[in-house]
């Protein structure tokens, strides 16, 4: 996660970890000079086709999951996840402090139950008709219609239906697998080269075959579970994912402020 990454970095654990190939590949968004993303993620909405309908969807986003028309109907972690962090650290970058503060307190209010669990807790929740929103990272709802977690997480994941929120504006939030170059490595060209390899098409295509995650660089296909979910949708690739760790105690105040478990 760029949250942890970032802040990592900010108590100098890395040293320069780019070169112009890694500069090339790499769009600015995804890195800064200490680290790099690898592969790719979103943490979109998953919802119950059975009780949200198109126009309920229609130009929907993270934003409007504030509207009271969704009082008791959304599931998600705890606000100690570093996941729920980053999204948070977005919205306040893209939305400002205070803007996001009302965001979370309504946020709180619409939930179905007080947050447990991981991410595909979430998705079972709304399977099992206790929600009708949960929000979650793409990985592991792909993780779960393989059925590599058992045949009852893949009959749930086929009751519930991906949905790519804010492709009207900035695009759906992104993070990041990464990574960089510890500050004492004794064999920087050797880190470099292999930072390197790994955006290569060849270590990229079986990144994502083993991860359901989605490929930092261009001409690499996802997986196949995640072409079903859909692969044209627009990303937000205006947000800088180091603001994460820059806005993560704003968003850790935020939450904990708005009561968010």
């Amino acid at each position: 996660d760029a949250g942890n990454i970032a802040i990592f970095d900010s108590k100098g654990m890395f040293q320069n970890s780019m070169s112009p190939t890694i500069e090339k590949l790499v769009p600015s968004n995804f890195r800064n000079k200490n680290w790099v993303g690898i592969t790719k993620r979103a943490r979109i909405l998953f919802y119950s086709p059975e009780r949200v309908v198109n126009d309920d969807l229609k130009n929907l986003n993270y934003e409007d999951l504030a509207n009271p028309k969704w009082k008791g109907r959304i599931v998600i972690r705890q606000s100690n996840n570093i996941y729920n962090q980053s999204l948070i650290a977005s919205l306040i970058f893209n939305n400002g402090k205070e803007t996001t503060n009302e965001w979370a307190k309504s946020i709180v209010k619409n939930m179905a139950r007080d947050p447990k669990g991981n991410d595909r807790a979430q998705i079972l929740a709304v399977a099992a008709g206790e929600a009708d929103i949960a929000i979650a990272n793409t990985y592991y709802y792909a993780l779960m219609l393989s059925g590599n977690k058992g045949l009852e997480q893949q009959i749930a994941a086929n009751k519930v239906l991906p949905f790519f929120p804010n492709q009207n504006n900035r695009g759906t939030h992104m993070n990041i697998s990464g990574g960089g170059i510890l500050k004492y490595a004794p064999n920087k060209d050797s880190a470099i080269k292999l930072i390197e390899f790994l955006l290569t098409k060849e270590a990229q295509q079986h990144l994502v075959n083993n991860t359901y995650e989605y490929p930092m660089i261009e001409g690499v296909e996802p997986h196949e579970l995640l072409k079903k979910m859909g692969t044209k949708f627009k990303q937000d690739l205006t947000t800088d994912v180091a603001s994460y760790g820059q806005y993560q105690s704003d968003a850790l105040e935020i939450m904990l402020n708005a009561k968010w478990k």
